[in-house]
């Protein structure tokens, strides 16, 4: 039960190719947003879209299969854990930040063949 405690779901739209970078001692993060979108008909009976933009990070060996394989626009599934962090910028103001590491990520749609899952567990 321990792991549902901090677990998210999402399925959704890459909204830019991700930006991956090596830190120190060569581990790769790659960041990107995702775009999940719902739809439903308001009062008036029109049809309303509302989008939820997500901030996702990826570590280590999953990083790569993410600088390799996944580009703006794909349709992903994502699973993972709720994070916050804050810090200080250069003009000494604080800024929150809310993201999802990811554990696993499902592509669901391909321009072309390739691997089709990057699963945490096995890769890091």
């Amino acid at each position: 039960m321990n792991n549902l405690r901090n677990r998210v779901n999402l399925i959704g739209n890459i909204g830019l190719d991700p930006k991956v970078r090596e830190i120190k001692g060569g581990r790769k993060v790659a960041r990107f947003t995702l775009a999940t979108t719902e739809s439903y008909r308001n009062s008036e009976g029109e049809k309303v879209s509302d989008t939820q933009w997500h901030n996702i990070v990826v570590w280590g060996k999953q990083a790569s299969f993410v600088e390799n394989y996944l580009h703006k626009g794909q349709e992903i599934a994502v699973e993972g854990k709720i994070t916050h962090r804050e810090y200080t910028d250069d003009n000494d103001v604080k800024k929150y930040i809310t993201e999802v590491v990811a554990n696993q990520i499902l592509v669901l749609n391909y321009r072309d063949k390739r691997p089709a899952t990057a699963d945490a567990e096995q890769t890091v």
